[in-house]
């Protein structure tokens, strides 16, 4: 890439772990200059992405690397994309309708992105999400322009995820392949955008991003527990890596719909609840975490629109299904999950969380916004459809 000066980005945590230090050993070893930026917070806001972008915009770079979870990576995106278009307005590039959601036309740096952990599967997509603190509610950034150069996915450094991390991040594995395998048909999408540039990153279930995601969650079925269980299953860990990125590739193009919709304002409204083997100084709920605990709900929900997909999906996650029939789709791929998150030790439900019916409301509105995923559900819902999802996650088992 000919890069004389490189941006290493990281946060506070992983600059103490291996995986930083032996990019830093490659970059120095090869004579490649560089300055560290190690300020990302966990689940990134406005705000913190803006003080990326201040740091990069003084620093004059002409390479990026990344190296941790989904935080790092799309911070680190939307660093490049501020940073090579100085002029622009922070919500220029936001979604509509938190932002304008306006085309990126400008060329970016090369950002090579080295992911430590194996859900976001950020290093293969072209969006970057953070929590808009002034509206409570997460949103993010989508262009094709901002996907990383190169994503390098070495299994070795995911052995320092602690069991939790291990295990949220893998559900949002699981959420990306079942929510990108079960979006509305592409040919379905509308209205046609009238100009190639309008086009959303996020285009609807498609014959390509299919493999991908059933593949995905094939290896999730077979090693997610394993990983978690057991940090040195070295077999496990590198599978769910190569998961994490397929299942990347499948939603990067298809795009996912309700459970993230709906995941935004789970975290982003949290109170107290701080989760277990997360090194953070704030309240937290891991985006994995509060995107899957929607699932049994969403999966009920959305089943009448495509009952085959549905089955088939809860048979690779182990129901016996020859019998079923086609109309229990949606309770069948529920109890599979709820099984499935039992055996995983998941919190009971939102209120497990620190959520009571009293922030159904609350809940809804933040995911109104959420036009860019939601409306890729398969079946259109109404706000009294979301209050009636919310109030059904609020206890799983």
């Amino acid at each position: 890439m000919g890069a004389k000066n490189v941006c290493l980005m990281t946060d506070k945590n992983l600059s103490q772990l291996p995986p930083v230090q032996m990019v830093m050993d490659s970059l120095v070893k090869n004579g490649i200059n560089f300055k560290v930026y190690d300020n990302v917070r966990v689940e990134p806001t406005d705000r913190s992405f803006m003080e990326a972008i201040e740091f990069v915009k003084k620093g004059a770079f002409d390479a990026y690397v990344a190296v941790g979870g989904g935080s790092t990576m799309d911070t680190c995106k939307a660093a490049n994309l501020y940073a090579s278009s100085p002029h622009s307005d922070f919500l220029d590039y936001v979604n509509a309708p938190i932002g304008k959601g306006k085309p990126v036309s400008v060329p970016l740096k090369p950002l090579i992105a080295v992911p430590t952990t194996s859900g976001t599967g950020s290093e293969t997509t072209g969006v970057a999400i953070f929590d808009y603190e002034h509206l409570k509610v997460k949103t993010g950034i989508a262009s094709r322009a901002i996907k990383p150069t190169l994503g390098l996915i070495d299994p070795l450094h995911t052995l320092h995820m602690p069991d939790r991390v291990v295990a949220n991040s893998g559900f949002d594995v699981l959420c990306h392949a079942l929510e990108s395998y079960t979006a509305l048909p592409y040919h379905m999408r509308s209205p046609c955008p009238s100009n190639p540039i309008t086009r959303p990153a996020y285009q609807g279930s498609n014959p390509i991003s299919d493999i991908w995601a059933v593949h995905a969650l094939r290896i999730v079925a077979k090693y997610l527990k394993r990983a978690v269980r057991n940090p040195d299953d070295l077999e496990a860990r590198s599978n769910m890596h190569l998961a994490s990125a397929f299942a990347g590739i499948g939603f990067g193009n298809a795009g996912v719909h309700l459970c993230h919709g709906m995941s935004y304002p789970i975290s982003g409204l949290v109170k107290t609840y701080k989760a277990k083997d997360y090194n953070v100084d704030h309240p937290l709920v891991p985006h994995g975490l509060s995107v899957v605990l929607t699932s049994p709900a969403v999966f009920t929900f959305t089943a009448q629109m495509s009952p085959e997909r549905h089955l088939e999906t809860a048979e690779i996650l182990g129901a016996h299904t020859r019998t079923a029939r086609i109309a229990d789709a949606g309770p069948i791929l529920a109890d599979t999950l709820r099984k499935f998150l039992y055996d995983l030790d998941v919190d009971d439900g939102l209120a497990a969380i620190g959520y009571s019916k009293a922030d159904i409301p609350a809940l809804v509105k933040g995911t109104l916004p959420q036009e860019r995923v939601t409306k890729l559900a398969p079946r259109p819902q109404s706000e009294e459809d979301l209050s009636a999802l919310f109030e059904a996650s609020m206890k799983l088992y």
